[in-house]
C-alpha cells in the first residue's frame, strides 16, 4: 500500500475535489437514495463558492502525487463535513486517514467532540471509527434536494 499523506487543499485542489464528491455521491449513494436525488445534488458545475471552500477549509489526502480523497473541519463547531474518497481508492484506508488528521486536529484546538451529518451508506464506517448516532434527520443540500442523513457525535479525549 502506497503512503497517504495528508495536507491542506489549494485554490488548485478545487477541481478535482469536486470530481471526488461527485464520483464519490454517485457511486455510494446509489440504493441509498433516490437516482433522481443523486443526479440533483451532483449536478452544475464547480462554483467559485465551492472553490474558494477548498482553499479555505479542506484537507486533501494525497497518494504518489494524486489527490484521492477529501475532508474538512470546522474547528469553531467541531463539525466534520466533505469526506469523499475517489471509489478507486474506498476501502483502502484513505477515509479513516482523513478522519483521523482531522480528529487530531480538533483536539490540538482543544475540541472536546465532534460531529457530522452522516449519509445512510457511511454511518457503518463512522460507527467504526467510534461515532455513535442512530436517529435519522434531514440534510438539506443547497442545489435544493432534501436527503436523510444521520447525525453523529464523538467525544474526544484530550491531546
Amino acid at each position: 500500500m502506497e503512503a497517504i499523506r495528508i495536507r491542506t487543499a489549494t485554490l488548485a485542489d478545487a477541481p478535482t475535489a469536486f470530481a471526488i464528491r461527485r464520483e464519490a455521491i454517485l457511486t455510494q449513494c446509489a440504493g441509498y437514495y433516490p437516482e433522481q436525488d443523486l443526479a440533483i445534488w451532483t449536478s452544475g458545475e464547480m462554483s467559485e463558492l465551492f472553490a474558494l471552500r477548498v482553499a479555505d477549509a479542506f484537507h486533501v489526502a494525497e497518494i504518489d502525487g494524486g489527490v484521492v480523497g477529501t475532508g474538512m473541519i470546522d474547528l469553531a463547531s467541531g463539525k466534520i463535513d466533505a469526506i469523499f474518497v475517489r471509489p478507486d481508492w474506498m476501502g483502502r484506508g484513505v477515509g479513516r486517514a482523513l478522519m483521523s488528521h482531522l480528529e487530531c486536529l480538533a483536539q490540538a484546538a482543544g475540541l472536546t467532540s465532534i460531529h457530522l451529518d452522516a449519509t445512510l451508506n457511511a454511518a457503518p464506517f463512522y460507527r467504526r471509527l467510534g461515532f455513535a448516532g442512530e436517529a435519522t434527520s434531514t440534510y438539506r443540500s443547497s442545489l435544493g434536494v432534501t436527503l436523510a442523513c444521520i447525525p453523529m457525535t464523538k467525544p474526544l479525549a484530550p491531546p
